[in-house]
């Protein structure tokens, strides 16, 4: 397993406890917001698709690489293609300007890896 594939597994397991360990606790708040995001996601006057492309592109625009490999797994599983993950990538860059460029680097390796099944895609919008 080559390091950048042991990144990614780390971090799946570390949010999966974590998550868990978070929502263990009896904070309404939390629970609440985690439930908002799970929400956030599900199809409504837009559907999946179109959530996940927004997110990418929010998450290239704030630089989280954690939550840019999310959405790039979350956009394949959802059936965006290629071309369309590289236009909401190139509305993230014009968005955030070139400092977006280093996590549109990871962004690419991540979906490449993923395309080839190199690498897992984290669990959907469950928090739980």
């Amino acid at each position: 397993m080559s390091g950048a594939d042991d990144r990614v597994k780390q971090f799946t397991e570390f949010r999966q406890r974590m998550n868990k360990r978070i929502l263990d606790e009896p904070n309404q708040v939390v629970r609440r917001f985690f439930a908002l995001d799970t929400q956030t996601y599900q199809a409504g006057a837009l559907d999946v698709k179109t959530k996940e492309l927004m997110g990418l592109t929010a998450s290239m625009v704030l630089r989280c690489d954690d939550c840019i490999s999310y959405h790039v797994a979350q956009c394949k599983d959802a059936g965006v293609t290629r071309e369309e993950m590289f236009e909401a990538f190139s509305v993230g860059l014009v968005v955030g300007g070139s400092i977006v460029i280093p996590h549109l680097r990871r962004a690419v390796d991540f979906l490449d890896r993923l395309e080839q099944g190199e690498v897992e895609a984290p669990a959907t919008h469950d928090h739980g």
